[in-house]
Formats: C-alpha cells, structure tokens, sequence
C-alpha cells in the first residue's frame, strides 16, 4: 500500500504573494500530525484564487504526486474570487457533498455565518480531496467533525492503511 502522502493546497491570493503567512495550512498540518500515528509524506502548496490554477495543482497533487488526500484552505466563501469547490467539482469523478454538509454544522457552533461556507468533497480517482475553510480558527473543529470518516474511506479508495491516534481521534471502520 505505501506511505500516506497528503497534499495541502493553500488557496490565497495575499499569502500567494508573501503578504502574511500561511496559517491555515500550517493548521492542516499539525492537525494532521497530532491525529495520525502515521509518518506521512506532505505536498504543500500555496496559489492565487484561480480556478483553472486550482484544478490544475488538485490534478497534480493527485495524478502526479499520488496524494492519497489533500485539503484545501480557502476560496469557500461567496465572494467573487472564492472558486474552490467549483474547481474541486470539475477535479472530481464523485461529490461526497456530506463532508462540506457536517463541517458546516459544526462550524455553526462558533458562528452564524457558517452557512455562507462552500466546503465540499469529493474523489478524484483514488485521492480523497477535501475542503476546508480559510480562517485558521475553523480548520480543526472542522477536521475534528470529518476526520472520524477519513481513513475508512481511503480503504475504500484502495489507499495507504492510515494508522490513528485513539488518544486524539476516534475514527470510524466497519468491524470485518
């Protein structure tokens, strides 16, 4: 099966151009890191918000570079500039719309204008590719509500086994 290799896709035009830094990739990760027991290789990348970009960097972290997931951060608003899910949408053979549904449940907890968010997902070939929110303070309560689902779905995409940390996250598997 192989190493798990995760792409993280920060999508921003000020931290494209150095302006401020990338948090919320950084965020990704150390969530990431705190809940697998994994040593997973890490594709990191920062863009403009342009769609034709987007879909090309969500082909080549998939395609070329065989991440088994990426997360994205950014663009999910209803701004003009903000184009990621329907990048993500032409990236993907299959929408798993429940992602972008329970991230926008539990971010409601912190905010009313959660509703607004566009987060979704969906499965390009074998790479799980997910979308997460710009802010930095919404990126681990929304993986804390998605990431239960994660790794059995990678089964089920024929991916890496992905080895959690019970004393972190509480995932899902069927028992066989």
């Amino acid at each position: 099966m192989g190493k798990l290799k995760i792409g993280i896709l920060t999508i921003s035009d000020r931290a494209s151009q150095g302006i401020y830094e990338d948090i919320s990739g950084l965020a990704i990760r150390n969530v990431v890191d705190t809940y697998t027991n994994d040593s997973c290789d890490f594709a990191y990348l920062i863009i403009p918000d342009e769609e034709e970009l987007i879909l090309e960097k969500l082909i080549h972290l998939s395609d070329v570079e065989k991440c088994s997931l990426i997360f994205t951060t950014g663009g999910t608003g209803p701004a003009r500039r903000d184009v990621t899910p329907e990048a993500t949408e032409k990236a993907c053979q299959k929408m798993l719309p429940g992602f972008g549904e329970l991230m926008r449940k539990e971010s409601l907890n912190y905010v009313p204008t959660a509703i607004l968010s566009r987060q979704t997902a969906g499965i390009r070939n074998k790479t799980l590719i997910v979308n997460l929110p710009g802010k930095p303070s919404a990126i681990e309560p929304c993986l804390s509500a998605i990431f239960p689902a994660i790794p059995y779905c990678i089964d089920l995409l024929e991916g890496p086994f992905m080895i959690c940390n019970p004393e972190t996250i509480q995932i899902f598997r069927p028992k066989k």
